[in-house]
């Protein structure tokens, strides 16, 4: 299980976010920078213990209508080769691990390996902010990825339970700024 350090990271990850998140083609907000709160998320553990990884729910507030994106991401203590250079979110300095490398996670093989072991059941989904505490209100519909399949991340949040066409879903919460709790599915089983 992946310890979580009570510590300080300079950027923070949303400092990073308000930056990166304004150049990916799924960015539904307007030229203005967005005024984004962690608004949910869960993470889970790489077995080799070399990869942080979380799925992070953030929200614009700073759009007319709130609009909350899922970013998964990965931490590492190295640079990650064989990426395009516009999966790297950023680097930031961790007050116990030192510099970390912050990818977007569905260009990590490490986070998208885990994410299909948690929908087929092979993978326990952990809480965002507590060591070694699964978290129980992530859940899983149907069954995982496997030959001729793969997962879609779904960036842009809507509330709903269901995913159209999908053989299995994963399904997790956010918190609206106003307070209101939402549930969506984050992730899908698809045809490749």
């Amino acid at each position: 299980m992946a310890a979580i350090h009570c510590t300080t990271m300079t950027p923070t990850k949303l400092e990073l976010l308000t930056e990166w998140l304004p150049k990916q083609s799924w960015y539904l907000g307007d030229a203005s920078t967005p005024e984004l709160v962690k608004a949910g998320g869960f993470r889970l553990d790489d077995p080799d213990g070399a990869v942080g990884i979380e799925f992070m729910v953030v929200v614009d507030a700073a759009a007319q209508e709130p609009v909350a994106y899922l970013v998964p991401m990965g931490y590492r203590g190295a640079v990650l080769e064989g990426v395009p250079g516009e999966a790297l979110i950023g680097t930031s300095e961790h007050g116990v691990l030192g510099t970390r490398w912050i990818y977007d996670g569905a260009h990590d093989p490490v986070v998208m390996a885990q994410l299909r072991a948690l929908l087929r059941g092979e993978a326990m989904p952990q809480h965002q902010s507590k060591s070694d505490t699964p978290d129980p209100t992530i859940t899983v519909h149907g069954t995982g990825p496997d030959d001729g399949l793969d997962v879609h991340v779904n960036r842009v949040l809507r509330p709903a339970e269901a995913a159209p066409r999908s053989s299995g879903r994963l399904v997790a919460g956010w918190t609206w700024p106003n307070g209101t709790a939402a549930r969506g599915v984050l992730a899908a089983v698809v045809s490749r």
